[in-house]
């Protein structure tokens, strides 16, 4: 594509018509810019006159100025000029090219950074200046924050127990961890490992808590006690004669056993919902807790069947047998001599299980056509567990048992033998109690 040259002609400021002299005329620059320029003279204008025939003053400069030759540029001339201008002045030592603009900035960024850089330099800090405290204004105090003081456990008065002694007849007021001394003495074996004893001394001391909450005094004869010693509460033997009876038979390392058990587990009881529970407990298992429902008709949250294989192989009362005669157990039953049709006696067919439990014993059934749950057959006939088997021998039955007791809440024997192998009074009691916490005794009697 062909460039367009378009060429602008830029006049002058006309200046006077004078005269230059002949040594600046001479001047090589001025000659050269001169004789690149093409000069071009605009033509005279007439000059017009007043009617009186004679110019002013004023109008003689007009036409002065009139007749003076307006020089014309044409721009690629001037483009040639100006390049020679600009190699003249750029004659100088340079950075780069075109680098005058850039001098003053750079000059004025440099000032700049310094006199920021000054004043950082000055109060930068220094490793081995020592770090100052920041005064505090007076009468602000002291910004360190005080240690807090420590906290000083509440007490509560130890509550008392009144004891039914059964064998006199009379009743003993006694401190509570006394009362349990004494419970644990006659419930738990004095051979039986501290962990289970403890476990022990807590549900006893939960259970008499539980009924010193409710003001419970059912089953007291007099009616002025809050227990009896008896199991139809908790067998309780004074303190003072066990520690006696414990001496005298040479058992002083069982007593202090006992003490420290009691001791290591004061005030201590097992709660649900913040409440304390019906620590029920017995001495072997067959193998497993019952339900509450199963034996007492009423299910409890935390007296749930569980697993207890530790008592085979240590309860010396395991499995028992006895024989009794087939009158004996109808006389007990309260069912006549002739209930039984001779055909069932040959047979044996007169005793039929019906259901079990979970905790696998005896839920219901059937003797000499009536039905009998097992809890009732094993308080009727006096056995020591309600999960048994017979077989009969002519008019004799004999009856095998499996595990002592009632079967609901803790093991005795369980927790010994959870005991041995290494787990704690508390671990001992969550296995046998489903679901339970742990409070103060004295607090909640305190607190009724």
């Amino acid at each position: 594509m062909k460039e367009a040259r378009v060429q602008v002609k830029v006049p002058l400021v006309p200046r006077p018509l004078v005269k230059e002299p002949e040594e600046i005329a001479g001047f090589g620059v001025e000659k050269d810019k001169l004789a690149s320029t093409n000069i071009r003279t605009v033509p005279d204008e007439p000059i017009t006159t007043s009617p009186r025939g004679a110019a002013t003053k004023q109008e003689s400069a007009h036409h002065t100025a009139a007749r003076i030759h307006i020089p014309v540029i044409e721009l690629d001339q001037f483009r040639r000029v100006k390049r020679r201008r600009m190699r003249t002045f750029g004659r100088g030592s340079r950075w780069g090219k075109n680098n005058t603009r850039w001098q003053p900035a750079a000059a004025v960024s440099a000032v700049l950074a310094l006199a920021l850089l000054i004043p950082a330099i000055l109060v930068w800090p220094r490793t081995d200046d020592p770090v100052k405290p920041i005064p505090v204004p007076p009468g602000t105090g002291s910004v360190t924050t005080p240690a807090p003081s420590p906290a000083v456990p509440v007490t509560y008065p130890e509550p008392q127990v009144r004891v039914y002694l059964s064998a006199t007849g009379t009743t003993m007021n006694l401190p509570l961890e006394d009362y349990v001394t004494g419970v644990v003495a006659a419930e738990m074996p004095a051979e039986f490992r501290l962990e289970a004893l403890k476990a022990q001394a807590i549900a006893a001391r939960t259970f008499i808590v539980r009924r010193l909450v409710a003001n419970d005094t059912s089953g007291v004869p007099s009616g002025e006690a809050d227990v009896t010693d008896t199991v139809s509460h908790q067998v309780f033997i004074p303190p003072e004669q066990v520690k006696a009876d414990w001496t005298r038979l040479g058992k002083a390392k069982e007593w202090e056993k006992l003490q420290q058990a009691v001791r290591e587990s004061k005030d201590s009881v097992m709660t649900y919902q913040g409440k304390a529970i019906t620590a029920s407990f017995f001495s072997t298992s067959n193998g497993y807790t019952e339900n509450a429902e199963d034996v007492w008709g009423n299910p409890v949250p935390y007296l749930q069947s569980v697993a207890s294989p530790w008592d085979k192989n240590l309860a010396p009362g395991f499995e028992e047998t006895i024989t009794m005669k087939r009158s004996k157990i109808l006389q007990k039953l309260n069912l006549g001599a002739n209930a039984i049709p001779v055909s069932a006696q040959q047979s044996g067919g007169w005793m039929e299980v019906l259901s079990t439990t979970q905790g696998h014993r005896i839920k219901e059934m059937q003797i000499a056509g009536k039905t009998f749950s097992g809890p009732e057959v094993r308080k009727l006939l006096g056995l020591r567990s309600s999960q048994f088997s017979w077989k009969t021998d002519g008019d004799e039955v004999q009856i095998t048992t499996y595990g002592y007791g009632h079967g609901v809440g803790m093991s005795q024997w369980g927790a010994n033998g959870m005991a041995q192998e290494g787990h704690t009074a508390t671990q001992i009691l969550k296995h046998y109690y489903t679901g339970i916490s742990f409070g103060q005794a004295s607090k909640m009697l305190a607190s009724k």
